[in-house]
């Protein structure tokens, strides 16, 4: 593993010692074998045992009785992991039973010079002697053998402890010595009720902790799609890799037991923007430096990559972002969850208006237009207890890694209460104007002049965050939790937010517009890759006159984030629409119109502008193109230990070759990441992978596969398999 940043010496002239930041390095001696008391007079120079003295023979952590207790079986680790706030137990072996007068001690240090105001150093004790904040007490005696049980705070640093005991001796401390098998990782705690991210509801917390595999939905309003995504935060080496990600970020010690600044770090640690962190972001279509974002199937060989290298990881978007956060969270314990806003604003002005730009002929300004509507955007949820806010504003609270405007000078975002944001609460920590903005931003549609003056002439105020949708508990079914984010639109509850955001600081629109006379709308069913569109065009008239009306198409190829990649059609239509009537008008794209600019995008975007009289109208319709699927299955006998096999199969189902075509595929707890390629996949032709694999983790697991090519970037596959113990 790649060592982080040491500790320099500009500690000096403000600390006394350097401000402990690394926990998995620590190179020094924690403390002498023997350490005498602090006592004036002259003191030995070594310390001479006595003769049926007390001493250590052995340590036991106890791993199969904690683990299932702090439900930490699933860790791939081979220390102990534990839970804060919950009693585990230790087995002592001594030279000989404990005697009237005996008294011994138990250390926990992290990270380097301890100290126990820091709560970096515990001692405890299991007599009347009191020492630190955790709680011990003997359990059970059994010949030479003692049990103890150990409770730590929970509110206690999290990290990896270094663990000792020490006997008490006349004059002194006989401790044992340095033992990396007797380690011990401390996570948040949702089962308790007094650590700041319990969650009340054993269900959610199966989920939001212990789920380790999951899907995040993409696509648009109307089409929502979904990917599989291996979080996989029980695999070897990712506990330590996500300690390492706080070690990068040179997070103090001291300060990692506090939920709220380490989601926050962890939000800007994700990122390589302005931190050497993580991921680094590319929206482009060039990935020649690294791997597509479309070519992972979860956090898992990301997060050993960063870990084994200390470079940040090419590349990622938002739904990337969102996935390896998700495991970094739920690996140390707190619950936390992924989260896809359809119809995000991203606005660049800081306000409620998402202004979109069209010529004097209807034609979309894209010059000049700078703000810009993503299909969906993903971020993180974290349920934790918000002690630095009023009362009620606890609970889910958003937090986002995706690069996009700073937060105290670091590119980060969150925690932000969801509540705080349905109710316009936007004074609080931290950023929940920004999260506000998108999911109520209003679209703004203004003409732009010769003279480049601009003239609003609708405003939507229903599209921007149109749906909001999360894993299920228990399923991999969308769960719409749009209603946690905002009242319905319209009512006297969503007036009321809107005027509040305002009081805030947030500009909305107030435009003063005529309501309309007519309407115009766009729908389709659903298209497949290589197929036509068929586009049915609506307009409505609510006058008493007939009108008629000028309309213009305009099809592009855009990423996912709105942003325009090819323009490839335009075409102008009139129609006139009867007084109090509804015409619609059926338009056809054919895939030999689209396919040529497509490139590796699957989305498409068509803005029907019109004229009539002095009325301008506008209609928006995105079309994710929808793709074929890797075929899986697995044989073999559905245990663990137990040898099976599955099998990945793909027939080419387009009149164009595949070319360089990446399969990769893992499943947690099941099999590791694993790769193929495929110089060239012609049409109709068929490929097939099998792979042999030994179950680690009993229960519903899933694996799941993924193919890129360099002209198609997203097709999938997956498979659920139960597995018995």
């Amino acid at each position: 593993m790649s060592d982080p940043a040491r500790e320099s010496n500009s500690h000096r002239g403000r600390y006394t010692e350097p401000v402990p930041t690394s926990n998995l390095v620590n190179d020094g001696e924690d403390f002498p074998e023997f350490e005498p008391f602090e006592e004036e007079g002259a003191e030995p120079r070594s310390y001479a045992p006595m003769a049926g003295s007390l001493a250590v023979m052995g340590v036991d952590m106890c791993q199969e009785i904690n683990k299932p207790n702090h439900y930490t079986t699933a860790y791939d680790n081979p220390n102990l992991v534990i839970r804060r706030g919950q009693e585990f137990l230790m087995r002592i072996t001594f030279n000989r039973p404990l005697g009237q007068g005996d008294d011994f001690q138990v250390e926990f240090l992290i990270g380097s010079n301890p100290s126990p105001s820091k709560g970096t150093l515990v001692a405890v004790t299991f007599g009347s002697r009191h020492a630190g904040l955790w709680a011990g007490r003997i359990l059970e005696l059994q010949g030479q053998s003692v049990i103890v049980g150990i409770t730590p705070t929970p509110n206690a640093v999290v990290g990896k402890f270094r663990t000792y005991v020490a006997v008490v001796t006349s004059n002194g401390l006989l401790r044992t010595r340095r033992d990396a098998r007797t380690d011990l990782y401390l996570l948040y705690n949702a089962w308790c009720p007094e650590d700041a991210v319990f969650v009340p509801d054993e269900s959610e917390r199966r989920e939001y902790i212990l789920n380790d595999a999951g899907v995040i939905f993409q696509g648009a309003v109307g089409a929502v799609s979904h990917r599989s995504w291996m979080y996989g935060q029980f695999e070897r080496g990712i506990l330590d890799a996500c300690i390492y990600i706080l070690d990068s970020s040179r997070m103090p010690i001291y300060n990692r037991g506090n939920v709220i600044q380490l989601v926050r770090k962890g939000s800007a640690m994700l990122n390589s923007q302005d931190d050497n962190g993580v991921l680094v972001g590319n929206w482009s279509d060039d990935y020649s430096m690294g791997r597509p974002p479309t070519a992972w199937t979860g956090s898992v060989q990301i997060l050993l990559q960063y870990a084994n290298t200390g470079v940040p990881v090419c590349f990622a978007q938002c739904w990337v972002f969102a996935g390896v956060f998700n495991t970094f969270l739920r690996c140390l314990g707190v619950p936390s969850r992924v989260i896809t806003n359809f119809s995000s604003a991203h606005d660049n002005t800081g306000n409620l208006k998402t202004d979109l730009i069209f010529k004097t002929d209807g034609t979309p300004d894209r010059r000049h237009t700078r703000d810009s509507i993503w299909n969906y955007h993903c971020w993180n949820e974290v349920f934790i207890t918000r002690h630095d806010l009023p009362p009620g504003l606890s609970g889910w609270q958003v937090v986002d890694a995706t690069p996009q405007e700073t937060s105290d000078g670091h590119y980060r975002c969150g925690p932000s209460s969801v509540t705080a944001i349905k109710e316009g609460l936007l004074c609080h920590p931290f950023d929940s104007g920004f999260v506000f903005a998108e999911v109520n931003s209003d679209v703004v549609f203004h003409k732009r002049d010769r003279y480049g003056t601009l003239s609003p002439y609708r405003v939507d105020k229903t599209h921007i965050g149109q749906a909001v949708y999360t894993k299920a508990v228990g399923s991999y079914a969308p769960n719409d939790i749009t209603y946690t984010y905002k009242y319905p639109e319209g009512s006297a509850e969503d007036a009321r937010t809107m005027t509040r955001a305002e009081e805030y600081g947030c500009e909305r629109d107030h435009s003063e517009l005529d309501d309309p006379q007519l309407t115009v709308s766009i729908s389709s069913e659903p298209v497949q890759l290589s197929q036509d569109v068929n586009l049915t065009v609506e307009f409505h008239n609510q006058s008493d006159e007939p009108r008629t009306i000028k309309a213009h198409l305009a099809g592009s190829v855009v990423f996912y984030t709105g942003v325009t990649a090819n323009h490839f059609k335009d075409h102008d239509f009139t129609v006139v629409v009867p007084a109090r009537q509804t015409e619609r008008v059926a338009l056809k794209v054919t895939a030999e119109e689209y396919l040529p600019h497509l490139g590796s995008q699957l989305c498409l975007n068509f803005v029907v502008t019109a004229q009539a009289d002095e009325q301008s109208l506008t209609a928006i319709k995105v079309i994710e193109l929808l793709t074929t699927t890797l075929g899986m299955t697995v044989s073999g006998q559905p245990q663990v230990q137990q040898e099976m096999f599955v099998t990945i199969s793909f027939t080419n189902p387009y009149n164009f070759a595949l070319l360089n075509a990446y399969l990769a595929m893992e499943g947690p707890g099941l099999v590791s990441y694993r790769t193929r390629h495929y110089s060239v996949i012609e049409p109709r032709a068929s490929i097939s992978w099998k792979e042999s694999f030994i179950p680690r983790l009993d229960g519903p697991r899933r694996l799941v596969a993924v193919m890129v090519c360099d002209n198609l970037r997203q097709v999938w596959g997956e498979v659920d398999v139960e597995i018995k113990p």
